[in-house]
């Protein structure tokens, strides 16, 4: 039986969640919730973030990298063509789906027939950038828990949602 997916991801109220490959933001606690809940579990993502993510093999996470580039497939980390591919590897392996971007895999993985859940950070600005999150709050969502909080430049939401 396939395994549900958990989307996390931290997004300002625009959708934003990147520039220039890079987070637009630094939120400490942001982080060490995006780390916290990703250790020991599988984790989906496409090339640019695995690149840009050095701890996407630490923890006892296992990787599973969307990308055309072979080469990326190292002792520990599975590369796939397709999020389809993705899933069918992630669903063998230990621990929960955690899909972590990019744009184009949250979208394919939104779409997809399976139980869901969203672990979102929602950021309380409008911010530049040229990677969004694809529209979320249109989807039958319940929300399970909401924890407001703030840094010195940001006031955030740590929201977790599970599509109905």
């Amino acid at each position: 039986m396939p395994k549900p997916l958990h989307l996390i991801v931290a997004c300002a109220e625009n959708r934003v969640i990147g520039r220039a490959g890079q987070l637009p933001w630094r939120i400490a606690e942001d982080t060490a919730h995006f780390h916290r809940a990703t250790a020991g579990q599988s984790v989906v993502l496409g090339r640019v973030c695995y690149q840009t993510w050095p701890h996407a093999r630490a923890d006892g996470r296992q990787p599973v990298v969307i990308t055309r580039n072979p080469a990326l497939a190292q002792t520990g980390v599975r590369v796939a063509l397709s999020l389809p591919e993705a899933l069918t590897i992630a669903d063998s392996l230990p621990g929960e789906i955690m899909i972590c971007g990019g744009e184009r895999i949250y979208a394919e993985a939104l779409a997809y027939h399976r139980p869901l859940r969203l672990s979102l950070t929602l950021i309380h600005a409008d911010v530049e950038g040229d990677t969004f999150f694809p529209e979320w709050r249109h989807l039958p969502w319940h929300e399970l828990t909401r924890c407001e909080s703030r840094d010195a430049h940001f006031r955030y939401t740590f929201f977790e949602l599970e599509k109905k």
